[in-house]
């Protein structure tokens, strides 16, 4: 509020806009693009098709011209080499009261032509003194601003005259925030220069360096932050030692086993078992895409800690797949006689009552459930292992009060199934040890995916028809379960009729969020019992839904869902032996981003190079499993999808600090501490995962 310029009122909308309350949050607050005003140009070479130019000279004449709605103010400007006419047709007495005669302006707008004579309307004009810097040399920042702003004179140039006059009122130098050693070993800008650079560049590799330096501390810092936590929980938190594998998993090994595991599954399993007798706390992310069988992974890691006599529980996101994963789970191991049971919100009373005895008396030796397992009333007896399946969909304290379910923090496993751009992962799970599975169990074909527009309906029904009388089954997934107004898109329950029409002889089940769980549960087993051929169903199906005779999935208006949305639908046929097919259905008016998504998912059935197809397209705060809460933190600079060479160096260089210096306490690196702490008490949220 006391810097020149700004005062009580404007410092009120700055806040409310942008959040902006300091010198601090205005120097950080950086320009979106740049105009190059370095050069002045002469009269004489001005050419209509140029974006922006500047002009040095005086104005000659001045005059109102017309009236009404037609009246304009015209100037003729000259330099030694011609003239033209500059116009304005808006602050007319403003701009005609603030000119002044027989003094040098420069001039700055963009040519255009009126008449066959090439004239510059609205241009900005700026007194010229010989030996005062000038605010718009070199490079002029421009920065985004608001309706608001704009209505209360804080437009861009106004930012602009801000951060210039923070600048000149401040005589020393911004205070350096990195190590020097850090800095001069990687050649980066000094912060006071950089910040300087930012806002005021003088040449464009100037400004690359600035950006650099600043876009290096942004993820630096995020890196520092979430390895020292993980490094700290390593030095201080012991975990159960699982010393023996025992006959569950022998036994399940040697009999149970469905099909063969995969090399991927055995190394996951073998990173797994090496956390697990270590006497540290594991926590490891277990990534895999849709099929590639992480519950199979899930439950040998669980017989391991049944073997060492701890108890184990799987956390899902919905009651469809905490079901799914305690039906599968109890039909693989039935034979081993485990005590297991299946905990949600629809649990009756009686049945709850009877788990919380078994839990609390050890004889209830593996829990699935829901958001349910985190209630207080759920006290286990000794709880070992916690996996969580689809862990984005849960919140940070959600996580975190499962692990206070025992004394000694207990194993953590966290399962995706959303493949993680390498650069999100490195940030958001940054503090896990990650598990990939990268290939499908031996048999499985891969899913053929087409794209057809509206108009190829017959030849989509007649394809159906065909893969029906081979006794397949069909999903037919729609974005919407009631008619939106404003959006022309095909609804549920019309194309629950339609199938119902399209193909009377077949039972069609539909299936969506809104309706009660005994009524979709019983849709459910219509399908998967095969007793119905089609099923019509929302986004609900996208998570959890194992039907291995189903071999088509139809998505209607495509254009609708993300890539890693309609990747994760498509992952819910080719689960069985026979070839299965995803079919993307658009409109023909489709836009270029969207008509990119569709060929992406043509072209590739690898998750991992869709998700970063994705980040590329969308940006990382809108991917599937961060939009919850967009991303744990703001960037200011760097973006994860652009800049993942600069994270990884700036991991990288985080690591090697802290493998030196794990506590950060040696003198040069109290700057480094100094400066998580005044992060932490910006309350980013740094999403950790305990």
């Amino acid at each position: 509020m006391y810097l020149p310029g700004v005062g009580p009122k404007k410092a009120d909308i700055l806040k409310q806009e942008l959040k902006i309350v300091s010198y601090e949050d205005l120097v950080y607050y950086f320009p979106y693009k740049y105009v190059d005003r370095s050069r002045i140009y002469a009269i004489r070479e001005i050419d209509p098709s140029m974006q922006h130019i500047q002009l040095k000279g005086r104005i000659a004449s001045l005059k109102t011209v017309g009236d009404g709605r037609t009246k304009r103010l015209s100037a003729v400007f000259t330099d030694e080499t011609g003239s033209i006419e500059l116009v304005w047709f808006k602050g007319l007495k403003f701009v005609k009261d603030s000119i002044l005669p027989d003094q040098i302006y420069i001039v700055f707008g963009k040519p255009s032509v009126f008449n066959g004579v090439i004239n510059i309307v609205h241009p900005e004009l700026e007194r010229f003194q010989e030996n005062k810097p000038r605010i718009q040399a070199g490079f002029q920042p421009h920065y985004n601003t608001t309706e608001k702003m704009k209505s209360n004179f804080l437009n861009s140039k106004a930012i602009q005259k801000l951060v210039h006059n923070l600048f000149l009122s401040y005589n020393g130098k911004v205070p350096e925030t990195l190590p020097a050693s850090l800095i001069e070993k990687n050649k980066l800008m000094y912060l006071d220069e950089a910040l300087r650079t930012i806002h005021f560049p003088q040449n464009l590799y100037n400004l690359d360096k600035a950006r650099y330096r600043l876009k290096f501390e942004e993820l630096f810092y995020i890196q520092l932050n979430i390895l020292k936590l993980k490094t700290q929980r390593k030095l201080n938190i012991h975990g159960h030692v699982f010393s023996r594998v025992g006959e569950y998993l022998n036994r399940f090994y040697t009999d149970q086993l469905p099909f063969a595991l995969t090399e991927a599954q055995k190394r996951v399993i073998r990173e797994m078992r090496q956390d697990l007798g270590s006497g540290k706390q594991m926590n490891r992310l277990l990534q895999g895409d849709v099929g590639s069988g992480k519950t199979l992974v899930a439950l040998m890691v669980m017989l391991i800690a049944l073997d060492n006599n701890f108890q184990t529980c799987l956390m899902a996101p919905t009651e469809i797949l905490a079901t799914q994963h305690f039906e599968t789970i109890s039909k693989l191991i039935e034979p081993l006689n485990i005590k297991t049971a299946l905990l949600t919100g629809s649990t009756k009373k009686s049945e709850r009552d009877a788990i919380h005895a078994a839990l609390r008396d050890g004889s209830m030796q593996i829990l699935i459930g829901t958001h349910a397992l985190i209630e207080e009333t759920v006290i286990f007896n000794n709880l070992g292992l916690v996996i969580i399946d689809e862990q984005h969909r849960f919140g940070v304290e959600q996580r975190a009060r499962l692990w206070k379910k025992n004394q000694n923090p207990p194993h953590v496993l966290v399962m995706t199934a959303t493949p993680i751009p390498r650069t999100l992962a490195m940030t958001i799970y940054g503090d896990l040890d990650v598990s990939v599975i990268d290939e499908l169990p031996p048999g499985r074909k891969p899913i053929q995916t087409l794209h057809y527009y509206h108009n190829k309906r017959n030849q989509l029904n007649k394809f159906l028809l065909q893969e029906i009388n081979k006794g397949r089954q069909v999903y037919v997934v729609y974005p919407l379960i009631e008619e939106s107004e404003k959006l022309d898109f095909k609804n549920l329950s019309e194309g629950y009729e339609y199938m119902q029409k399209a193909f009377p002889n077949y039972k069609t089940v539909m299936v969506h969020g809104r309706m009660k769980p005994s009524e979709k549960d019983e849709a459910m087993q219509e399908f998967s019992s095969g007793r119905a051929q089609i099923m019509v169903a929302t986004t609900v199906i996208e998570v959890g839904v194992n039907v291995p005779n189903a071999s088509v999935m139809v998505i209607e208006s495509a254009e609708r869902f993300g890539l890693s949305q309609l990747h994760q639908l498509r992952g819910r046929v080719g689960r069985g032996a026979e070839q299965s097919y995803c079919i993307l259905m658009t409109s023909y008016k489709l836009a270029e981003e969207t008509r990119k998504r569709m060929e992406i998912m043509v072209r590739t059935t690898d998750g991992f190079e869709i998700a970063e197809a994705d980040m590329k397209i969308r940006g990382p705060g809108d991917l599937e499993g961060t939009q919850q809460s967009g991303l744990p933190f703001d960037l200011k600079i760097a973006s994860l999808s652009k800049d993942g060479r600069i994270l990884q160096m700036a991991r990288d260089l985080a690591q090697e600090i802290l493998n030196q210096d794990p506590t950060l306490e040696k003198p040069e690196n109290q700057i480094l501490t100094r400066q998580l702490t005044k992060l932490a008490r910006a309350k980013l949220n740094w999403s950790m995962i305990s």
